[in-house]
Formats: structure tokens, C-alpha cells, sequence
């Protein structure tokens, strides 16, 4: 939860999702709905699907018992190097590195390793120095939670506070006067913007027409309005006789880490007797009406959401 995501966000989530999901064992026999509804407003819904995935393999695969080491940790969905490493240090004490963000920091400045971290082969020449910087004999959830902890405190971004460090007799960067000047990484991604039309079809009783997305992309795997790359687009899906009343809610942006979505919903209201344009198409991309009562149990996008929750 905590991958691109800040702490503040994460503690109401992590609270609910330990309250529902309480060990690996009732995660793994979860419906993967029900993991992404209570993942809804996190973003980065591919963890979730992973987190899951990741349970289902430590029980079919493991017993229900996570593996011990990091190269083994690696094998299941959603764990990298990093993330592998830093259970390994942690639950098992395995003297092995971790390299996050706030570690990469500490060990740039200590070293003064000036190779640009956006290239690959620099990165794994900081793995490297950070695997012979291992303290030998030494207590390894400790020593990474220290480091862990420098970094995301003291040997902050900005305005670093050398005078009160801990480690400033060992720092290069230090010394030399210019401990921001660390890391380097000089690739940045850059935002970008898409416009989307929703299409809100809502009938008599109360039920919404959802769809579920595709497992990769925006709200990959989630349950969603209809969605569509042009009004026209979205008008077509609608019957004839219904689009005189196909009316514009307010549009607004819904912000990603690197992408602006412009989302542009449009409220149908059928009547008894009108059906949904190429409904059963619709079906076969995982398709249904759901009702007040259904819809709310769903893995939505966040935006989504908070559009049916304000009601037509």
C-alpha cells in the first residue's frame, strides 16, 4: 500500500483491509472483488491483484507459510528485489540489502556516488556497494530499519540535517559540502493528459450499468462506468429513443502521479421498456446491472465512486 502512496493515505485502508483480511489464509480465499473494493481510492490497482495473487501462491505453493530468503521472496506476484529483501531482513533477519528510496539517499550521499541512478547498470552497481556495506554479525531488522529510518528523517530530500546525523563522519557528500547534489537520476517522467466520456445508464429501479475493465491500463480489473474516447463514441451505445435525454454532468480532472484524467460523464435515465445499445456485447466484456444495494460491494475507480454516490 505504501508504493507511491503516503502514509497518511495508507492507515484508514490498512486498518479495514487487516480488519477483513486478517492473515494470508482469508486473503488467498477472497473474491478478487471484494480486494479491489476495499483497494478503491488507493490507485495502482495492479497491487492489489497482485497482493492477492501473492497470497493464493504462498498457499497453494508454500504451505501459507511466506519463504524465508529473499531470492525465494522474489518468485511471488508483486515483490521485487527491494521489497524481498526487506521481509527477509526483517521477519527472518537475513543479511541482506534493501534499496527504497530513502536507502538509496543515505548510501548516494554516504558514498558520494555520483553515477546516474535512471541508467540500469548504475543501479546495480549501488546494489552492490550496498551489499558489501552490510555489517557483519549485526542485528539485520535493525540495521535496515536504521537505515530506513535516516533516510526518511534526517537524510531528507531537501534541507538534510548533517549537524544532528548520525552517520556525518562517514558521509562524502558531507565533506564535500553538498549532500543534495545526491542521488543523481536525470531521467523524469513527464505528465501527460487524457479525456474520457463516462456513460452513467441508470434504469427505473435504481440498477447501473458497470463494466469491467481491462486487467491492464486505468482501473485495470475494476468494475466502472462504460467508457469511451469520444462523445459521439458514447452517444452510439445509447438507444435512439433515449439519447434526446442523454444529458452532461458536470465535467472535472481526477489527478494520477503522472497523468491528468479529464472525465467528461454523460447521465442517461431509461425507461421500463428501453434497453441498453449493444447490451450483450457489453455482457461479453464482463458487463451487468447492478443495483443501489450491489454496486457499493464493487471494486470501483475512485472517481466512479464518488459520482454514483451523489446519485443522478
Amino acid at each position: 500500500m505504501l508504493q507511491q502512496t503516503q502514509v497518511s493515505t495508507v492507515l484508514d485502508y490498512y486498518a479495514r483491509f487487516l480488519q477483513r483480511f486478517p492473515d494470508v489464509l482469508a486473503l488467498a480465499a477472497a473474491d478478487l472483488d471484494e480486494v479491489l473494493s476495499l483497494w478503491s481510492g488507493l490507485g495502482y490497482y495492479s497491487r492489489a491483484r497482485n497482493l492477492h495473487r501473492c497470497a493464493q501462491q504462498v498457499v497453494s505453493e508454500h504451505g501459507g507459510q511466506f519463504p524465508r530468503t529473499a531470492m525465494a521472496l522474489q518468485t511471488l506476484p508483486g515483490i521485487g528485489r527491494s521489497t524481498a529483501a526487506a521481509v527477509a531482513a526483517f521477519c527472518f533477519a537475513e543479511r541482506v540489502a534493501i534499496l527504497d528510496g530513502n536507502v538509496k539517499r543515505v548510501l548516494t550521499r554516504v558514498l558520494a556516488y555520483s553515477a546516474d541512478l535512471s541508467q540500469a547498470a548504475a543501479e546495480r552497481a549501488l546494489w552492490d556497494k550496498a551489499t558489501a556495506l552490510l555489517p557483519a554479525g549485526q542485528d539485520m531488522p535493525a540495521y535496515t530499519q536504521g537505515v530506513m529510518d535516516l533516510g526518511a528523517s534526517i537524510c531528507a530530500t531537501r534541507q538534510p540535517q548533517c549537524l544532528i546525523c548520525p552517520v556525518q563522519d562517514l558521509c562524502a557528500a558531507h565533506r564535500q559540502g553538498q549532500p543534495e547534489k545526491f542521488p543523481v537520476k536525470t531521467r523524469k517522467l513527464k505528465r501527460s493528459a487524457l479525456a474520457l466520456w463516462l456513460l452513467w445508464v441508470q434504469r427505473p429501479d435504481g440498477a447501473v450499468w458497470l463494466e469491467r475493465r481491462p486487467a491492464s491500463g486505468i482501473w485495470g480489473g475494476l468494475y466502472c462506468l462504460p467508457v469511451f474516447d469520444t462523445e459521439e463514441a458514447l452517444s452510439g451505445a445509447v438507444p435512439a429513443a433515449a439519447r434526446a435525454g442523454l444529458k452532461p454532468k458536470t465535467a472535472f480532472v481526477h489527478v494520477l502521479t503522472h497523468k491528468d484524467l479529464h472525465l467528461k460523464p454523460f447521465v442517461s435515465q431509461l425507461t421500463a421498456r428501453q434497453k441498453l445499445a449493444k447490451e450483450l456485447t457489453a455482457a461479453e466484456r464482463g458487463g451487468a446491472w447492478f443495483g443501489p444495494s450491489s454496486w457499493p460491494a464493487l471494486g470501483l475507480p475512485a472517481p466512479v465512486r464518488k459520482l454514483l454516490e451523489a446519485g443522478a
